[in-house]
């Protein structure tokens, strides 16, 4: 497994090649032991912290889902969006990807991390390495929690060398390895 390196511009987070001597996107002058290097998480990396993730999920949903079932309750599960939409491929919009969703945007918007990310020791940032904030970790989390298939295939097909989702890259971030 070859571990990518991607250096990116300190001033606008563009990504700069390996020889340059300005920024391709500000004009800034780059320094080559001043670009900051950051290594991609690999796809497989990043699954094991997403079925991490959706095992705590479970687990916190299942006693939910078990009262709702005896006292015979509404059922949340159904979809949000009304029948229509519903039949949409890889879209789900039902109460899960509400938690999963409000789970993500939280955690990495407040730490970088997920569980899973923490226990596989990656992190989310900007592209510049820059923490991400609530805003950009819920553009980010959006696809993940309501269009993940969707969101992947898009991204795969995008085939960046940073390994990103298609709303990595509208919400301008990448999932990188911890430095140890």
């Amino acid at each position: 497994m070859v571990k990518k390196k991607v250096p990116y511009c300190k001033n606008c987070g563009a990504q700069v090649s390996e020889d340059a001597t300005y920024c391709p996107n500000c004009g800034v002058a780059i320094r080559g032991t001043s670009k900051p290097t950051l290594t991609v998480a690999s796809w497989g990396e990043r699954f094991v912290a997403w079925i991490i993730d959706m095992i705590i999920l479970g687990i916190f949903l299942a006693p939910i889902k078990i009262v709702y079932a005896l006292f015979k309750l509404p059922n949340l599960w159904l979809p949000i969006l009304p029948f229509p939409f519903s039949w949409i491929p890889f879209v789900e919009f039902g109460f899960n990807n509400v938690i999963y969703f409000l789970y993500w945007m939280f955690m990495e918007g407040t730490y970088g991390q997920s569980i899973g990310k923490m226990v596989m020791k990656l992190k989310v940032t900007r592209l510049n390495g820059q923490p991400i904030d609530i805003g950009y970790a819920a553009i980010e989390s959006f696809g993940k929690a309501f269009l993940l298939p969707l969101d992947c295939i898009i991204g795969w097909l995008m085939n960046t060398n940073k390994n990103q989702r298609l709303f990595n890259a509208l919400s301008e971030t990448v999932v990188i390895k911890q430095s140890q």
